[in-house]
């Protein structure tokens, strides 16, 4: 007896769905209500679990293609006859067959599996070693493996990430395989020479390598293989499978690689604590756990008293470290002191309501105020060229570019990525530039080049409703402009009281090369030109 597969209800107004994964392949048996596929709509992701048990007979929707609601995805055969058929002639032995380590009886499983994985994870052996740091960065601590030993790995398909002193690195795989062995666990600190892993160069993944062969619904176990039974004393087999051995779909695989999240960091509301999409968003956000068990933190140092759970231990990133390091040298090395003032914005703002739509049709980027700044900055600097300088040793180097940094906070710590030649752009090159730096900044996608050369800097914290703040250099450089929040103020113009949309201004500088009067000149220059933007194309 043929059963139907359909597509379940997507919800409110959502019409189709992309077929995502198939987790089963004609001629694997299913138990009642096992995951046979995961569909994408561009809403959530959406589990397909099977009406009944047999063998899945065949598949009519396959990966990647878009499918209505009810549309057919696959048909089981109850009657469980189609497993030898359904292999397409395959021989039983052959080592991508998992089919004999379901039907086997339990005791013969690990030798079936141990002779499988031998046979798979042979090939020709290839090194994954450090990749190319930067000028000037000798070591990174491996943050996060997105594979485990015995995956399957595609070339160029990434298997971690390394974090240095000022930006993230992904290591790719060099060739396709399955990843015999990691030599750097999570934690580690490496050189720019060293070897990350090995990969096993056209095997296929073996259950023996990291992954056990899925057990059938009817082994007796059901829904009841909690993640926070793992490890408890006394459980069987069954309960104590390690958590990896849980799929995860690859939807989230690929959101946590996005976001640099780790695996320990998510909680799974799937099957057997299986992480969906929507989890990773939910930690990313900072939702808490998404199922309905409770997961003690991954780093959390160990419980000593009636305190523990109270508080938790989390070792600092590179990045926050060099983060720390650098500010704290800026305030012990430099004389550093803040000079302030005020910017009426309507000026701006109007400008930018007149020719907002006009820009974004022409140049395809919004008009933001960022482009103001960069360009009232690089005019102001020309006059006050000890602003965009740096001391080296006894000497002064005058900068005749502007390479202006942005700060940009991301879920990892506050980088700076550079437009270089800042001074030589049009507000819509500033505008891209800064909207292609900042996505990437967030994604944790900068390279060590788009982060290196600044000679000043702007940091933005109105976007955070700063008000008023004294920003911290960012050396070499001798300055930095702080921008804050535009509000409503009553001013006096004209001799009459109006309401304006200020801005406080902030310019921290090394008074060690830049002089009070330097710094003064220099705000009061980007105060003006906001204030009355034609200044910038008359050069006043």
């Amino acid at each position: 007896m043929a059963t139907e597969v359909r597509v379940p209800t997507l919800g409110e107004s959502v019409t189709e769905a992309t077929v995502a994964t198939w987790f089963k392949k004609p001629g694997d048996s299913v138990a009642v209500d096992e995951m046979l596929c995961e569909l994408e709509t561009d809403k959530v992701t959406v589990e397909v679990p099977a009406p009944a048990a047999g063998v899945l007979a065949e598949i009519v929707a396959a990966e990647g293609e878009t499918v209505g609601v009810d549309a057919l995805l696959a048909q089981i055969d109850e009657s469980g006859k189609g497993a030898a058929s359904g292999d397409g002639g395959k021989d039983d032995a052959a080592p991508d067959d998992d089919a004999p380590a379901r039907d086997a009886p339990a005791q013969d499983a690990p030798a079936k599996t141990s002779q499988e994985g031998q046979k798979k994870m042979s090939g020709k052996s290839i090194e994954v070693m450090v990749p190319s740091l930067g000028e000037s960065v000798s070591e990174a601590t491996v943050a996060t493996w997105f594979k485990h030993v015995g995956d399957e790995v595609a070339a160029d398909e990434m298997l971690c990430e390394l974090e240095t002193d000022k930006v993230s690195v992904e290591v790719p795989a060099p060739a396709a395989g399955v990843l015999a062995e990691i030599l750097a666990e999570e934690g580690t600190t490496v050189d720019a020479k060293a070897q990350l892993a090995v990969i096993t160069q056209g095997a296929a993944g073996g259950t023996s390598a990291g992954k056990s062969a899925p057990e059938p619904e009817a082994a007796g176990d059901g829904d009841d293989d909690d993640a926070g039974d793992v490890g408890s004393p006394g459980a069987g087999p069954e309960e104590t499978r390690p958590r990896e051995d849980v799929e995860d779909a690859p939807s989230a695989k690929k959101a946590m690689a996005e976001k640099n999240i780790s695996r320990d960091q998510v909680t799974g509301s799937g099957k057997d604590g299986r992480v969906m999409k929507e989890d990773v968003a939910k930690a990313k956000s900072g939702g808490g756990t998404s199922g309905g068990e409770s997961k003690a933190p991954a780093k959390k140092a160990p419980a000593a008293s009636d305190q523990a759970g109270r508080e938790e231990r989390v070792k600092m990133t590179r990045l926050r470290q060099t983060i720390a390091r650098r500010l704290k040298d800026a305030q012990n090395t430099a004389a550093m002191l803040t000079t302030y003032n005020e910017a009426d914005m309507k000026a701006v703002m109007d400008l930018r309501s007149e020719y907002k739509d006009q820009f974004e049709k022409k140049h395809g980027v919004k008009l933001g105020f960022m482009s103001f700044f960069v360009k009232a900055c690089c005019h102001a600097l020309q006059e006050v060229p000890e602003v965009n300088a740096e001391i080296d040793g006894t000497e002064v180097v005058y900068k005749h570019y502007v390479n202006m940094g942005v700060a940009v906070g991301t879920p990892q710590g506050l980088v700076v990525p550079v437009v270089k030649d800042a001074d030589q752009k049009s507000f819509a090159a500033i505008e891209k530039e800064i909207g292609e730096l900042g996505k990437k900044g967030r994604d944790g996608k900068l390279t060590m080049a788009e982060m290196q050369g600044g000679t000043f800097t702007i940091s933005n914290g109105g976007v955070y409703g700063s008000l008023m703040s004294s920003p911290i250099l960012n050396p070499p450089q001798s300055g930095i402009l702080g921008m804050h929040k535009i509000q409503e103020r009553p001013m006096v113009v004209g001799g009459e009281i109006v309401i304006r949309p200020m801005m406080y201004l902030a310019l921290s500088y090394d008074h060690r090369i830049v002089d009070g009067k330097g710094a003064v000149t220099f705000l009061v220059r980007v105060k003006e030109a906001l204030e009355d933007p034609r200044r910038l194309l008359m050069d006043l």
